[in-house]
């Protein structure tokens, strides 16, 4: 990944709170996973789309298909973090997306994160809606 970054990545602010933490006073390397799922839920909802109202008037929702994060720094109790999101691949039934948990503009954690339009009942992959792929542009 690079460590330029366009400036219209969507951002989500969040706080690490003790139960973010382990033993160590340090966020939970899987906690990371946790704060990107949270970042592309809102970015979703700022989009006009969320998680359920997609599941019910479509019958379908996005699930992830393969992750790979790099832990560079880590976060502690009380920081706030800010995560991006940015698609950098788009496919009939498929998005990827670049994610990074920064603190005060230093990477902390930078992942890819695949996920999949699927219907809700099969899990079958179908295809992502037009209205949904025209918002991301």
């Amino acid at each position: 990944m690079t460590d330029t970054r366009p400036d219209d990545d969507y951002q989500h602010t969040l706080r690490v709170y003790w139960e973010d933490t382990d033993a160590g006073g340090v966020v939970f390397y899987a906690n990371y996973l946790k704060f990107f799922e949270r970042a592309r839920t809102e970015w979703l909802r700022s989009l006009g789309f969320g998680q359920e109202q997609l599941r019910t008037e479509t019958g379908a929702m996005f699930v992830v298909t393969d992750t790979s994060v790099r832990y560079r720094q880590p976060a502690r109790l009380d920081d706030e973090l800010a995560v991006s999101v940015r698609v950098v691949e788009r496919g009939r039934a498929s998005l990827l997306i670049s994610q990074r948990a920064t603190r005060n503009g230093a990477v902390l954690a930078e992942g890819s994160i695949r996920i999949g339009f699927v219907e809700a009942a099969s899990f079958r992959p179908c295809r992502i809606p037009s209205q949904i792929l025209e918002r991301i542009g």
